[in-house]
């Protein structure tokens, strides 16, 4: 699968968040956690790759599995909701 230029930058945006799970990328982009990694490796300067994989190595709100809670906690009052990397147009 070919990825866009604004899909990878999505993709790495994704993947610096904290409470981002591995498996919202692979939902919507297809991509599991290995080849995320292999994305990160190549996009990303060796020092920010270094940085980015000592800060999600083992962490729990990464992997779905490790968490302990299920949904609402990791959501902000002011995000916008977004389905399938659509944001949602608020009512007015």
């Amino acid at each position: 699968m070919e990825l866009t230029d604004r899909a990878i930058d999505r993709i790495i945006e994704m993947a610096w968040e904290d409470r981002t799970p591995f498996d919202a990328i692979t939902l919507q982009f297809g991509l599991k956690e290995e080849e995320v990694i292999k994305l990160m490796r190549r996009e990303m300067k060796p020092s920010s790759f270094r940085l980015w994989r000592a800060r999600v190595q083992g962490r729990k709100t990464k992997h779905t599995k490790k968490r302990d809670f299920d949904k609402g906690r990791f959501k902000c009052t002011r995000q916008k909701p977004i389905s399938m990397n659509k944001i949602s147009k608020r009512n007015k």
